[in-house]
């Protein structure tokens, strides 16, 4: 769908009344964030007491420090029957402390609102922040884009992030959690990134989900495409009908548009063993085949055992995210080092954050910029959104 045609579509929705009551609460809309799946303390506190849900019964304490013994939980250092807590702040917000149980983990320090279940996995704690939804996407919003920001491309993430959301709901009911708070979801940095901008944007759009066939959308987004969006199916193998490329010249001022790294030849051979491939001396790499947005579809190994042939997504994944931005890129020399010559930033599927940036700048208003970048989709209010999978 062209950008000119969707803003006819759009007049058309807004002139028949969709939103017809864009304030409305959707209370019952919770959504479980996993903060960490390997803890090994947490320390919570908030201004006017905690309400603690313990097997034994409720209590109320001033602050907690919550760590495992054994297969139970120890709340202040004194045991506790059970693998599961809720910790509730009396109508403030909660600040925790968290350290995870890796040598390396410095401490997090996170503020959110909702309330908190810690429990017991494994050989670490599962903590997990139970928060209404429109207080998750303002936290969404502050972190996974610069608050200074327009505000129409606020907007435009937070619907995005809503959307997301409540697709995942759906996918992980029978799970813990329905999302991470990091990249392997969307960011959510709590409420430390939240401004007035970023909270008068999650309100201007309060329940608006982008939809196709009635049921939220797997609303994928990604910082810098440069170029082309990617096709779905080419890095998750779903061929969702929404999220197709298209055309994104709209982000040439993204930092990562273009992009150098050289990486050492013995950390790539390193990173690959320690994934598990079954692989000799590393003897040289290249780009196998491409998709059609111009991206690495798979890359070809050469090691002294024979040959491996590894997708881009999962190549990128092996060496870091923070190390190589995309799989759009060219080897330019291999020696002690492979250096990568790249643009983009991401998987670049779906929404492209700094294109959204520019089309705000230049006068696009949101719903326009969602239609662009998820075409065939529809923006409805939270009541009229099938919760149920799709059936593709």
């Amino acid at each position: 769908m062209s950008i000119s045609c969707t803003v006819r579509v759009l007049l058309l929705v807004v002139s028949t009344g969709l939103w017809s009551d864009p304030t409305q609460v959707y209370g019952a809309d919770r959504v479980r964030v996993a903060l960490s799946e390997r803890a090994d303390r947490v320390t919570v506190t908030s201004a006017r007491g905690l309400r603690l849900s313990l097997p034994s019964g409720d209590r109320v304490d001033s602050s907690v420090m919550v760590s495992r013994q054994g297969r139970e939980l120890s709340v202040n250092n004194a045991r506790v029957q059970g693998k599961r807590i809720r910790i509730q702040g009396n109508g403030e917000a909660l600040y925790l402390i968290l350290k995870e149980s890796s040598p390396e983990s410095k401490r997090r320090h996170w503020v959110v609102n909702g309330g908190l279940e810690i429990a017991v996995q494994g050989a670490a704690l599962l903590v997990v922040n139970r928060v209404p939804l429109e207080e998750y996407v303002e936290g969404v919003v502050g972190s996974e884009v610069n608050p200074e920001w327009h505000e129409e491309v606020l907007k435009t993430q937070a619907v995005a992030a809503r959307t997301y959301v409540l697709h995942k709901k759906l996918e992980n009911k029978d799970r813990p959690f329905d999302v991470y708070a990091g990249v392997q979801d969307q960011v959510y940095a709590g409420r430390r990134r939240v401004n007035d901008a970023v909270h008068h944007a999650v309100k201007a759009t309060r329940g608006q989900v982008i939809t196709y066939e009635g049921r939220p959308i797997f609303a994928a987004y990604s910082s810098t495409a440069a170029g082309h969006t990617e096709d779905a199916v080419n890095v998750w193998a779903k061929d969702f009908p929404y999220l197709r490329g298209v055309e994104c010249p709209f982000d040439q001022e993204s930092p990562r548009y273009e992009w150098h790294v050289a990486i050492a030849f013995d950390v790539i051979e390193f990173r690959l063993r320690e994934e598990g491939y079954a692989m000799g001396w590393l003897a040289t790499l290249t780009p196998y085949s491409m998709t059609k947005a111009g991206r690495v579809n798979e890359v070809r190994i050469l090691h002294s055992g024979g040959e491996l042939i590894v997708t881009g997504q999962d190549f990128r994944r092996i060496l870091g995210y923070a190390t190589l931005f995309s799989t759009q890129f060219h080897i330019d020399r291999i020696g002690r080092d492979v250096a990568f010559s790249g643009k983009g930033a991401g998987h670049g599927v779906g929404l492209c954050q700094w294109g959204a940036k520019e089309m705000a700048e230049l006068g696009y208003r949101y719903q326009s910029i969602l239609h662009y970048y998820y075409p065939g989709t529809e923006i409805v209010p939270r009541d009229r959104v099938l919760m149920t999978s799709p059936s593709f």
